[in-house]
C-alpha cells in the first residue's frame, strides 16, 4: 500500500499538480468565506463545496470542465434546500434523500457530467446531515456555495489552468446497454437498496449520526461496475477509516479544534485525498477520514467514542452495500472484465491499421490517439480484475491467470508503442511484409474476441523494427488465449 502511493509513477506531475492546485482552491475559498462574514459552518460548508467542484468534474475538455462547473450550483441548491426543509419530517427526509441517492448514480449513463452533478447532489443532501442545516441557515449557505465554487472555478480555470496544455484524455464510454441490461441502471437499484438497508440500520444505531452509514454505501459504489469491484471498494473503505480512525486518535483528539495546527493538518489532508485518489482508495479514505474527525475537533463534537461511532456506521454501509451487489441485480465480474478486455483486444487492433496506415505513407493516419485510447482501456481493465488478483482471494487458480492476462495485455500495449514510434518516424517506409503482419493481427484479435485459438506466429526472419513490434505483438495475442479460457472453456471469472 505504501509503495502504490510512493512509487506509482506521475507522468508530468500531474498528481502533484492536481492536488497542489486543490489546496490553493479550497483554502481561497474557505478564506472568501470568512471574509464574506461567514460563520465556522459556512466556511465548512464553502470549504466541501470548492472540494467537490476540484474532485469530482472531470470532463475531457476545459470548456467541458467549466460548464460542468457553472451548472453544479444549479443541483446542488434546491436539493440543499430540500434537505433543510425536510430537516424536522424523518420520514419525507429518508425518502428523498433514497432518491437523490438512485438518480446520482442513474445520471453517471450521461458519462463524466452526469457522474459529477449526481455526486454534487449527493453530497450536497449530505452535508446538510453533517452540519444540521435547517431553513433559517439557507441564505448563509447558498451564499457560501456559490463563492466557493467561483472561487476555485477562478483557481480551476484563470489562475492554474494546466489542463490546456495537456492532450485530450481519451475517456471510453461504458459499455451499452437498455433497461435493466445497462450496468448504471442496475447500479442505481443496488445503491438505493444498500443506502435504505444503511440508513434503517444506522439510525437504529445512532439517531443523529445515521448519514454515516448512507455515506459510507454511497462511496462504495463510486467508479465500480461489477460486484468484484464493489466488495472490494467496500473492503478498502473500511480499511482506510481504521487507520483513520488510529490517526485520529493520535492526532486529532488532543489537538481538539486548535485553530493554526488544525489548519495545517487539513490542508494536509486535501493535498492527501487529491494526490492519492488514483493510485489508492485505502489512502485516500484514510485522509477523508481524518479530515472529517478534523472537521468535527473544530465543531467542537470530536470524542473517541464519535471515533467508534463512525466506524460502526461505515461498517453498516459496508455490509449494505456488499448485501445490494451480491443479491439485487447482480453484475459479475466476469460480464464486467469480459467487455472491457474485448474493447482493449478491438483498440489493439485499431492501433495496429492506423500503424500500418502511417506506414503506408497515408497522410491523415495518426494512431496516437487509439494509444491514449487503448492506456485508458487498459486501466480500466486493471480495475476490474483487480479483485481477481487481491491478495484476499483464495481462488488461486484464476487470481494465477487473471495476472498473465494482465501481463500479456501490457506486452500487447508495450509492443504497440513502440510500433506506433517506429510509425512516427519519417524515415521509416513501407514493407510489404507490413501488411501481411497486420492482417496476422487483425485475424488474432477477432479468434480471440470468438473464443477460438489464435495461430502461434513463427519466428522473424528480419530484425526490421516495425515487424520484429507486430511479431511481439502477434505473440502476446496468441498466448492470451490460454488464461482467457480455462480447459474446461469457462472463462476467465466465474458467473
Amino acid at each position: 500500500m505504501l509503495k502504490r502511493v510512493f512509487v506509482a509513477p506521475d507522468p508530468g506531475r500531474t498528481r502533484l499538480r492536481f492536488a497542489a492546485r486543490a489546496v490553493l482552491g479550497i483554502g481561497l475559498g474557505v478564506v472568501v468565506c470568512a471574509l464574506a462574514g461567514h460563520s465556522l459552518v459556512g466556511a465548512v460548508t464553502g470549504g466541501l463545496a470548492a472540494l467537490l467542484a476540484l474532485f469530482t468534474v472531470t470532463d475531457a475538455t476545459v470548456r467541458g470542465q467549466a460548464v460542468t462547473t457553472a451548472l453544479l450550483p444549479a443541483v446542488g441548491l434546491p436539493v440543499l434546500a430540500a434537505a433543510a426543509e425536510l430537516h424536522d419530517h424523518p420520514v419525507a427526509r429518508d425518502l428523498t434523500f433514497l432518491a437523490v441517492i438512485g438518480a446520482g448514480v442513474y445520471a453517471r449513463r450521461w458519462g463524466p457530467r452526469g457522474h459529477s452533478l449526481g455526486v454534487f447532489a449527493f453530497m450536497t443532501f449530505f452535508v446538510a446531515q453533517f452540519l444540521h442545516a435547517t431553513t433559517d441557515r439557507l441564505p448563509e449557505l447558498y451564499a457560501a456555495v456559490l463563492l466557493s465554487v467561483a472561487t476555485a472555478a477562478a483557481v480551476r480555470f484563470g489562475l492554474w489552468c494546466y489542463e490546456r496544455r495537456l492532450p485530450l484524455p481519451a475517456v471510453p464510454a461504458p459499455p451499452a446497454g437498455t433497461g435493466l441490461a445497462r450496468v448504471t441502471t442496475r447500479q442505481a437499484v443496488q445503491a438505493t437498496v444498500g443506502a435504505g438497508f444503511a440508513l434503517v440500520v444506522g439510525q437504529l444505531v445512532s439517531d443523529e449520526r445515521w448519514y454515516w452509514a448512507v455515506g459510507a454505501t454511497w462511496w462504495v459504489f463510486v467508479n465500480t461496475a461489477s460486484r468484484g469491484e464493489t466488495l472490494v471498494r467496500g473492503f478498502r473503505r473500511v480499511l482506510g477509516t481504521v487507520i483513520g480512525i488510529g490517526l485520529g486518535l493520535l492526532v486529532a483528539v488532543p489537538l481538539d479544534g486548535a485553530g493554526l495546527p488544525t489548519a495545517a493538518l487539513l490542508a494536509a489532508c486535501v493535498f492527501g485525498i487529491f494526490y492519492t485518489a488514483a493510485v489508492s482508495y485505502t489512502w485516500m479514505m484514510l485522509c477523508v477520514t481524518v479530515l472529517a474527525e478534523l472537521l468535527y475537533g473544530l465543531l467542537g463534537v470530536l470524542t473517541p467514542d464519535l471515533l467508534a461511532l463512525r466506524l460502526a456506521e461505515t461498517g453498516i454501509g459496508a455490509l449494505g452495500a456488499a448485501l445490494a451487489v451480491l443479491f439485487v441485480l447482480p453484475v459479475t465480474t466476469h460480464t464486467t472484465t469480459d467487455a472491457w478486455i474485448q474493447r482493449a483486444l478491438r483498440c489493439v487492433h485499431a492501433c495496429t491499421a492506423e500503424a500500418a496506415a502511417r506506414l503506408a505513407g497515408t497522410p491523415d493516419a495518426d494512431p496516437a490517439p487509439r494509444v491514449a485510447e487503448l492506456e485508458q482501456l487498459l486501466a480500466r481493465v486493471r480495475l476490474s480484475v483487480a479483485p481477481l488478483v487481491h491478495p484476499l482471494n483464495p481462488m488461486l487458480g484464476r487470481k494465477r491467470r487473471a495476472r498473465r492476462v494482465l501481463a500479456l495485455l501490457d506486452d500487447c500495449a508495450r509492443e504497440i508503442r513502440g510500433l506506433v514510434a517506429v510509425a512516427a518516424d519519417p524515415e521509416a517506409s513501407h514493407d510489404a511484409r507490413l501488411a501481411a503482419a497486420c492482417w496476422r493481427v487483425e485475424t488474432a484479435v477477432e479468434a480471440l474476441t470468438g473464443g477460438k485459438q489464435p495461430t502461434v506466429p513463427d519466428q522473424p526472419s528480419a530484425e526490421e523494427p516495425a515487424l520484429a513490434h507486430l511479431h511481439g505483438l502477434e505473440r502476446a495475442l496468441a498466448d492470451l488465449a490460454a488464461p482467457l479460457r480455462a480447459p474446461s472453456g469457462s472463462p476467465l471469472v466465474g458467473a
